[in-house]
């Protein structure tokens, strides 16, 4: 019950990224402390949130195409290769704009 009352944004991501958030907002945003508390270098907590920014926009576009949003979820959780990635969906594009024409 408490995932309904959970943005659309947040339900998409995965403990592990939400923990690491909720960690950026007790330390103020302060990615130096951050990078202390997980024991890594700042360039480390920066690409991490870079990747969890990337990750919530894409979310916002889910509603308008979800297969595509999935295939990009996919690559962005390293479970599929960014070529693959856009294979399927340049081919997904070009095959719903085939049916729409017909």
């Amino acid at each position: 019950m408490a995932i309904e009352l959970l943005p659309e944004w947040m339900a998409g991501l995965e403990e592990e990224e939400v923990a690491f958030i909720r960690k950026f907002i007790l330390a103020s945003g302060s990615l130096k402390e951050v990078a202390g508390q997980y024991g890594v270098t700042y360039p480390t907590v920066r690409l991490r949130l870079d990747r969890l920014i990337q990750k919530i926009k894409l979310t916002e576009n889910t509603a308008a195409d979800p297969y595509i949003a999935t295939i990009k979820r996919l690559a962005m959780n390293e479970k599929l290769d960014l070529d693959t990635a856009k294979v399927l969906i340049t081919e997904y594009k070009k095959t719903r704009k085939e049916k729409e024409e017909l």
